[in-house]
């Protein structure tokens, strides 16, 4: 019964949510940037896969079938990819293992006397990538990322699945 929603889901409205999803989550990240919290490096990386998987996605909705699963495996590998990135980013903050060395606090660049150490001191404004800059639910921006990137993964691996069937391709 709760499945009933997805009766008519095809894998190109499959698509197009992807893309609606992908331009959502972006909203979602620049919204927050908006209201004050800044992003990292990582988290940078992170808004890579949703970049170019909205407009991959909407490009898989108008295509054919077999072009629409082969760009809809290059979805679910992409956001496979920015899952562990989300993974990676998350053990981070929760300090499990080391960050890049750009923003997890590492000394400033090598200055020429204490006038030019100064000056560097307050116009250099690293976001630290190992304290998040905020926590919903117990979560981190990166520990959501990582969930997002995994449900949209799966999604685009199931639409790719539905177009093989349609063009007859599935095993």
């Amino acid at each position: 019964m709760a499945l009933a929603a997805f009766d008519g889901l095809t894998s190109r409205r499959l698509a197009a949510l992807l893309a609606l999803a992908c331009l959502g989550a972006l909203g979602g990240a620049f919204t927050m940037q908006w209201l004050g919290y800044k992003p990292c490096e990582l988290c940078y990386l992170q808004r890579i896969a949703y970049y170019a998987g909205a407009p991959t996605a909407a490009a898989a909705a108008l295509a054919g079938p077999g072009a629409r699963r082969a760009l809809l495996w290059a979805l679910a590998l992409a956001f496979l990819a920015n899952a562990g990135l989300g993974v990676y980013h998350s053990g981070v903050e929760w300090k499990l293992w080391a960050g890049p060395t750009a923003c997890t606090g590492e000394a400033l660049p090598t200055a020429k006397d204490m006038a030019d150490f100064m000056k560097r001191l307050q116009t250099t404004q690293v976001v630290r990538c190992d304290e998040p800059a905020i926590r919903i639910l117990g979560l981190s921006m990166a520990g959501w990322n990582a969930i997002l990137s995994s449900g949209l993964a799966a999604a685009a691996a199931m639409g790719a699945v539905m177009a093989a069937k349609r063009t007859g391709t599935a095993r």
